[in-house]
């Protein structure tokens, strides 16, 4: 590891929380949130979702930098380092879910960088009807495609460049967006109405709490956000300095970004309360924020220009939000891009090799996503779900090697700071392998008696169980069958990178 690049420390920090915020706080999060809230609020919602951070993602955090910092591979290196070769698969198919949700994130990415180009050629528009018709005409023309190469060829220029650029990189993208956050919550709590915005994100309806779909929301989300489970964060810890505290850098990543989360959020919920709140009923609201777009796609897309509009100034913040968010969406692609060079670069494949490879198969297998939104809510179902396996894998590596070895002799190898105790041996060994269990058993029992009792077992019904299952069931099958390739490449090869 001697001839390998390391991150410094605040580059580390700043590069790992490049990962977590991203779009999945700006655009995913506050659709989540519109999508589980009632009538009422949508508190209960983020009561789950805080839970999910402490039961869920902080602990397979701390397991992830633990596992790369050991291994100082990628994620399949570091894998077969801790449990053996073996289980090359199970590290395998960590890193394809990730890779499978770069495929599409790409085109979120894309998103972020056409509506950045539009508010500073075109203006806002002057009102919402005109703003969907923005989001709905660049949805029905090959931009999207256009962009998402755009994103991709963007992040693998950085990635090219290795460890240095990534770090050199997320030092500007990371604080430009959070820079720009601030502001846009400021000026928003100016606005008439938006406190209802915030009282109806913070109010709880708690007996929503009895939905298990709404507990499998918040835990999907925020592995979603956070990137725990992943095997991003495994993979940039591979450069980390052995005398990191892992404990530290994982509370600062997870609350950090449930942080930001928090902020969008109130941006989002408050500018369109603010807005349609002379005109509409809080219900009507409400449904408003939760057919924005297939599954909401477009809430962020349409409804940040309504706020800037309503602001002195607004097409220049408008500019500056967009290429934080930008910002933000490529810090994240940049980690996914990493994760599987750093795979084929562990086998022997140089990294320019890796990187042409990775952004090319990237491009070809994001445009069905970038043309058809229901193949990227496809894709959207099937790997967030996914997330759940990655995240259970992950928790199964440290209690094979053994869950108090592994906190005693890789984790806390500090003298002194905070170290991690007992419960986080308890929420590994039997927290989440109960959370995984339950909740996608209960999953696969309502998608087969409620979601679509009549379809359930067509895989082309893009939100079937069905369609879960094949597309898992082929991916890991297929590692299963080359596992020995895999870690015989993986292990038997001089790394280039």
């Amino acid at each position: 590891m001697s001839n390998v690049q390391q991150f410094s420390k605040w580059g580390l920090i700043i590069s790992v929380l490049g990962i977590a915020v991203g779009t999945g706080n700006i655009w995913r999060f506050p659709r989540i949130a519109a999508l589980n809230g009632t009538e009422d609020g949508a508190g209960a919602f983020l009561f789950a979702w805080v839970l999910a951070l402490f039961l869920w993602s902080i602990p397979l955090i701390i397991a992830e930098y633990t596992i790369g910092r050991n291994g100082r591979k990628g994620v399949v290196g570091s894998t077969i380092a801790l449990i053996g070769e073996k289980f090359a698969w199970m590290g395998s198919f960590i890193g394809f879910v990730a890779l499978a949700i770069m495929f599409y994130y790409s085109v979120v990415a894309g998103w972020c960088i056409y509506y950045l180009l539009y508010s500073g050629f075109s203006g806002l528009p002057p009102d919402t009807d005109t703003a969907m018709m923005v989001w709905d005409g660049f949805q029905g023309s090959w931009w999207p495609v256009i962009f998402h190469g755009m994103a991709i060829g963007l992040g693998g220029y950085v990635i090219l460049n290795g460890v240095k650029m990534i770090e050199r990189v997320n030092f500007v993208l990371v604080p430009s967006l959070l820079l720009i956050l601030l502001i846009s919550l400021i000026k928003v709590l100016t606005l008439p109405g938006s406190f209802e915005g915030i009282r109806f994100l913070f109010t709880p309806d708690w007996s929503s709490l009895s939905e298990p779909t709404l507990w499998l929301e918040a835990l999907t989300q925020n592995a979603w956000d956070t990137g725990a489970g992943w095997g991003l964060i495994l993979s940039y810890a591979a450069y980390m300095k052995l005398r990191d505290n892992v404990t530290v850098r994982a509370l600062q990543t997870g609350i950090g970004n449930n942080l930001v989360s928090l902020t969008a959020a109130i941006i989002i919920f408050s500018t369109v309360f603010a807005i349609l709140g002379s005109t509409m009923s809080r219900s009507e609201i409400i449904e408003v924020m939760q057919t924005s777009g297939p599954a909401s796609t477009g809430l962020t897309f349409i409804w940040m220009p309504q706020l800037f509009l309503e602001m002195t100034g607004g097409r220049i913040y408008a500019i500056l939000f967009f290429l934080a968010l930008s910002f933000a969406a490529m810090s994240s692609l940049i980690a996914m891009i990493e994760l599987a060079v750093r795979a084929f670069v562990d086998t022997g494949v140089s990294r320019k090799q890796a990187t042409y490879i990775i952004c090319i198969t990237g491009f070809i297998l994001g445009i069905p996503s970038a043309v058809n939104l229901t193949v990227f809510g496809n894709q959207d179902f099937v790997w967030g779900v996914g997330l759940m396996i990655s995240g259970a894998f992950i928790a199964f590596m440290a209690i094979k090697y053994n869950v108090m070895e592994f906190r005693d002799n890789l984790i806390n190898t500090q003298d002194e700071g905070l170290k991690s105790g007992y419960w986080w041996t308890f929420i590994i060994k039997y927290v989440i392998p109960l959370e995984a269990i339950l909740l996608l058993g209960w999953w696969f029992y309502q998608s087969v008696f409620s979601f679509a009792p009549d379809d359930w077992w067509n895989p082309f019904n893009p939100y079937s169980i069905a369609t879960c299952f094949v597309q898992w069931g082929l991916v890991m099958g297929l590692f299963i069958l080359y596992n020995h390739k895999i870690a015989q490449y993986t292990t038997g090869q001089t790394s280039k990178d």
